[in-house]
């Protein structure tokens, strides 16, 4: 396969932990495993005590697939694969809908993988852009560039990283269109689902509303337990829940232990992850809508509707230039567009981590003294 570096995670390699702040981190604070075990109930409390560490169910522990079927309407437990991590899932989703010579549409800017496995697969790849005044979609232009061949249509709401989310309206016609399109399927990355800023804007899932629709989903995003490395895909489609599984005996085979237990007492107590979660980032937006109004002359942004990052704007410094000097400077990491192979100086600002108070202040600093324009050059 000929796969193109994937910018964003070599980005991340280099800076992530050199940094002090990570001011762009698109996961929420995560928990401790003495916290995370206190919520145990006493089911999980005597699986845990009694794990032993051999190989695991190809598909997934049976009792996480509940749990996890238990976040959707009209699924069960069988319509749930386990992956380690959601990038398994894009990874083996793509070779299970794609071959050479067909056709993807994806939403844009997204997580490279989104589009970049299907280029690798060989199929045609059309972007469609959201629209940067209010990070919108147009779902007539998606209509607009269906083919004959196109297979998969991947969307990511909530949407990384700009917080854009779908009106129900747009949700419904989107859904239709895909489903009337009878050899393309809808892929919805929804692994910022539950981080609604508003609750009742919360979509349904697309693995509930079509039996063709493939839904992904992670511990890492909303319940702030990266470290596990579990994803899932749900989809009604048991041909294509069949490829999957022969996919995944190529790669990981299987899930690690420890990680399916500790993911199963995060979902039983999934009210009191996600609502610790939720409290920080609004305390966070607070934060944040203060911020962007005292600072107008040199950043911008489309407020988010859902999710944890937003995709703000320098107004007129470049932003890989910024970024860098930040990080000398304050030693807070920021993610450029350019990351995301978006132009112009746009970055994604994460506000789900406790700690973002104290780096969104260095930001201020270092953003109120910085040269504008940069070295008297325009931009």
């Amino acid at each position: 396969m000929d796969i193109a570096e994937f910018a964003l995670e070599r980005y991340f390699a280099r800076w992530e932990f050199a940094v002090r702040y990570n001011l762009c981190a698109s996961d929420a604070a995560t928990l401790s495993l003495d916290e995370l075990l206190s919520l145990a109930d006493a089911d999980g409390r005597r699986r845990w005590n009694e794990l032993r560490l051999g190989y695991t169910e190809s598909v997934g522990l049976p009792a996480l697939r509940a749990a996890i079927a238990e976040l959707y309407d009209g699924v069960t437990a069988d319509d749930v694969i386990t992956f380690a991590g959601a990038e398994e899932g894009v990874f083996l989703s793509m070779h299970a809908l794609l071959r050479a010579g067909d056709h993807a549409i994806v939403v844009w800017p997204a997580y490279q993988s989104l589009h970049e496995v299907a280029r690798a697969i060989g199929a045609d790849v059309t972007l469609v852009p959201l629209d940067p005044t209010e990070w919108s979609l147009d779902v007539e232009r998606i209509e607009r560039e269906m083919r004959p061949n196109t297979r998969v249509v991947v969307v990511n709401f909530p949407h990384s990283p700009t917080g854009a989310q779908l009106d129900p309206p747009a949700f419904e016609r989107l859904v239709s269109l895909v489903d009337s399109h009878r050899s393309a399927r809808l892929f919805a990355d929804e692994v910022y689902r539950f981080l609604e800023l508003d609750s009742a804007a919360r979509l349904p899932a697309a693995a509930s509303v079509s039996t063709r629709a493939v839904s992904l989903g992670v511990m890492s995003k909303a319940f702030g337990l990266a470290g596990l490395r579990i994803g899932w895909v749900v989809t009604r489609d048991r041909a294509l829940r069949e490829r999957l599984v022969v996919l995944k005996d190529y790669t990981t085979i299987c899930n690690s232990a420890p990680s399916e237990l500790l993911a199963l007492i995060a979902l039983r107590a999934r009210d009191t992850v996600l609502a610790r979660t939720r409290g920080i980032m609004l305390a966070n937006l607070e934060l944040l809508d203060r911020f962007f109004e005292r600072n107008t002359h040199w950043c911008a942004w489309v407020r988010p509707r859902a999710g944890s990052v937003a995709f703000p704007r320098l107004v007129r410094a470049d932003v890989d230039r910024f970024a860098a000097e930040l990080i000398e400077q304050e030693g807070v990491l920021i993610l450029p567009g350019s990351q995301f192979g978006y132009p112009g100086n746009h970055f994604r600002l994460g506000f789900g981590r406790a700690d973002m108070p104290e780096a969104l202040a260095r930001f201020e600093r270092f953003g109120s003294a910085f040269p504008l324009p940069w070295n008297g050059e325009p931009y």
